[in-house]
């Protein structure tokens, strides 16, 4: 698509280095604008065959073949939000038998820690004591970040999907600015570079709903075999949670536990939820990922954690979720840029045999 220019290896080499840090500098500096509309993209590309089915085979007007896609994907949130909500109702009823199952774990805590390493349970009470004052002492600053967090993720709710509608509605508008930027014999390549992105995103996305629904099913029954009492609720949360890569687990797993504690207080029901969520992460990382995540987007799992530590260290939870998708589009681009060919391939999850090195020997007469 883009006609490369001979240059030196080290030219090509700080090119596209210097290209890869202005681009990271800018989304860095820019995340707060650029994440809701990343968002926005996935969203409507997922919602796009929604979209043209409305429009094209029904005949709606492309405002209304919008708005109906953004309210169907907002209903489906809405409802999923809905459910979780009434079950958090039912487990706040149960709020002074958690307060007695804690404290008795606690307690339980405190006495292992004393019996194990010999620490007093008047040093642990103080030594915590401590810990809460440091925290009442920044809770002024912790709360301005909670205040400004909550307003950031309202106005998210707010913009994402007006973006989401506004790609939608443009979505041919934008097409034909892409084409007005190149010549007339790059778009054959550019029309394969956007279906191939249509086509990664789409997969990426259902991929990620499959792999919540299995992990949900999955927590779920566990859950249900070792006893706990809101076990759809907490598969579902932890189903959802499980999105957010690495830290979401943990989370399910702190609420999980606190969730048993509705029940009588028992140390094996919580490590029986504790190896639920050790064999439901072991099946997902081992045979859920690779199954349905990474042969769809096609890309190795170091470049994955790579881009999903970045991703966090950029743009936080959103950049993290971001970082796949985004991965894959870059890698469709540089599979269709000769010059950028071979970043592409060290991006792809391929499996070569064993290479051999060509070494074409040259006499040298004296």
């Amino acid at each position: 698509m883009i006609r490369s220019v001979e240059l030196p290896f080290y030219a090509k080499l700080s090119l596209v280095l210097v290209s890869l840090i202005c681009l990271a500098t800018i989304f860095y500096l820019g995340k707060d604008i650029i994440t809701p509309v990343l968002m926005a993209f996935l969203f409507s590309v997922l919602l796009l065959p929604i979209f043209t089915f409305l429009n094209g085979r029904l005949k709606f007007p492309r405002h209304l073949a919008a708005i109906i896609c953004v309210l169907l994907f907002a209903a489906c949130i809405f409802g999923i939000l809905m459910f979780i909500s009434y079950q958090v109702k039912d487990i706040a009823n149960d709020y002074d038998m958690i307060k007695k199952n804690t404290n008795a774990l606690i307690t339980d805590t405190h006495k292992f820690v004393k019996d194990n390493f010999h620490v007093s349970i008047g040093e642990q009470k103080k030594y915590l004591d401590n810990v809460t004052k440091d925290s009442v002492k920044n809770g002024t600053g912790t709360l301005g970040t909670a205040i400004l967090s909550i307003t950031d993720l309202l106005l998210d709710c707010t913009i994402i999907p007006i973006y989401t509608f506004l790609f939608l509605l443009y979505k041919d508008h934008f097409i034909l600015f892409m084409a007005k930027l190149f010549s007339k014999e790059d778009h054959a390549a550019l029309k394969d570079i956007l279906s191939q992105v249509k086509v990664s995103i789409n997969n990426y996305i259902i991929s990620l709903i499959l792999e919540m629904i299995v992990v949900s099913v999955l927590t779920s029954l566990g859950l249900w075999i070792v006893g706990v009492k809101y076990f759809i609720l907490l598969g579902l949360i932890t189903g959802l949670l499980n999105l957010i890569p690495y830290i979401g687990i943990v989370i399910a797993g702190i609420i999980t536990v606190l969730a048993s504690l509705t029940g009588t207080f028992e140390t094996s029901v919580i490590l029986s939820i504790l190896i639920v969520n050790v064999i439901v992460q072991l099946i997902d990382n081992n045979l859920l990922v690779p199954l349905i995540i990474n042969s769809k987007v096609e890309i190795n799992a170091f470049v994955s954690i790579l881009g999903i530590i970045i991703g966090g260290a950029a743009a936080g939870i959103s950049g993290m979720f971001l970082a796949i998708p985004l991965l894959a589009i870059v890698k469709i681009i540089f599979e269709r840029i000769e010059s950028l060919e071979p970043w592409g391939y060290l991006m792809g999850n391929h499996m070569p045999k064993k290479f051999t090195w060509r070494v074409r020997k040259v006499k040298v007469e004296n």
